[in-house]
């Protein structure tokens, strides 16, 4: 009989993330994979999500009254949806992919979690103890909990000792950033170092705009190039940019396409990642995709996924920053071993090998064996 399972994909829509992108490279993996099973995704009121996966016959959307951009709304409309909803579609398996946690009546329940960033300092206390309250007790009423690195792994676990957690990185589709020519060395490429995330506090650009007023002293030619959408920062940063005179120096990207973005990695010097806090980090796989040598905060998440090759540095201090910064634009040789090191770790996130990774946690939950490592990473056969 065709195994059924269904995604509650419907925080989803055709806003840019990283929960989007891993959900359109791991899930459709995972569906060519299984052709023998029945997926049903749950989609928002305003976004059709099965069509990003019309070509497979496995894969059917179910369209909720769901909205996809409030988290709280969702909830208190899906509570007179899901269980009538559930009930009638009979799965074997069924998977939540947002807070607070839906749980189907009569299977297991798999939940994904990114990141914990709305029980850190700096949230409002009453909307930290509320939140921290519903991600222990998702935690905890999960059949299985996947989050994205042992760093996140480690965080649940301290939060709720009972969590049956297990990672599956991120991944990413790493022939988009490579051209049909060999990749440039470093000598090839513009005098430019390249910044991706959103434009958000906690991606720390306070700090790196100011470690170029360092940089244009060490590095009159150097550039910086910051890509991302509005989080609510963009203006605080470009006031910054003018008011330190680095106009000419630092350019803000907000309308970047995927063609765009692809030739940004292919002609930078260098990634520069400076966040004070994540759960993953895809920017350090699209810098390993395109042959880019990587500057980064010196968070455990991101000497996880980089094996202590990338260079790190403090994210509070703008002239540490510019001082690795500097360091790394000046060694060719650290460079080349960089680019060298991530074109055979970004095998490790191919969305291939994931999605065989959450196919045999599929059959531990169903078939209720003990939970565990999906699949051995970072081996060698791994590796495309």
């Amino acid at each position: 009989m065709t195994c059924r399972i269904g995604i509650n994909a419907t925080p989803l829509n055709h806003r840019a993330s990283g929960a989007r992108q891993r959900f359109v490279g791991l899930y459709g993996a995972l569906f060519r994979l299984r052709p023998d099973q029945e997926f049903l995704i749950y989609e928002p009121s305003d976004c059709r999500i099965s069509e990003w996966f019309a070509d497979l016959p496995n894969v059917r959307g179910i369209r909720t009254p769901l909205p996809s951009g409030s988290r709280w709304k969702r909830w208190a409309t899906g509570l007179s949806y899901w269980r009538g909803q559930l009930a009638g579609d009979r799965l074997d398996l069924f998977e939540a992919l947002h807070l607070p946690l839906i749980r189907a009546p009569a299977c297991p329940t798999i939940l994904t979690v990114h990141d914990a960033r709305s029980v850190l300092a700096g949230v409002p206390l009453l909307q930290r103890i509320l939140f921290r309250q519903v991600l222990r007790q998702a935690l905890r009423d999960a059949d299985a909990v996947v989050t994205v690195s042992d760093t996140m792994k480690r965080e649940f676990a301290a939060i709720e000792p009972r969590a049956k957690l297990t990672t599956i990185y991120n991944g990413i589709e790493s022939s988009a950033f490579r051209s049909s020519a060999e990749p440039a060395t470093s000598k090839d490429r513009d005098n430019f170092i390249l910044a991706v995330g959103h434009f958000e506090p906690r991606k720390n650009y306070r700090a790196l705009v100011a470690a170029m007023t360092h940089l244009r002293t060490t590095d009159p030619g150097l550039h910086l190039q910051i890509v991302g959408h509005d989080g609510g920062s963009l203006e605080e940063t470009r006031a910054q940019v003018e008011a330190l005179g680095l106009s000419d120096r630092v350019s803000l990207l907000t309308d970047v396409d995927d063609a765009a973005l692809h030739r940004l990695y292919r002609s930078a010097r260098a990634l520069v990642f400076p966040s004070l806090y994540e759960g993953f980090g895809i920017p350090l796989l699209e810098a390993m995709a395109a042959g880019l040598p990587m500057a980064v905060s010196d968070l455990a998440v991101f000497r996880e996924l980089t094996e202590d090759q990338a260079a790190y540095f403090p994210p509070h201090d703008p002239a540490a920053i510019a001082r690795v910064i500097g360091d790394l634009l000046g060694s060719p040789e650290r460079q080349q071993a960089m680019i060298a090191y991530g074109f055979g770790r970004v095998g490790d996130f191919s969305f291939d090998v994931l999605a065989r990774q959450l196919d045999a946690l599929h059959q531990q939950v169903r078939l209720a064996k003990p939970l565990g490592e999906t699949e051995p990473r970072g081996q060698a056969g791994d590796r495309s």
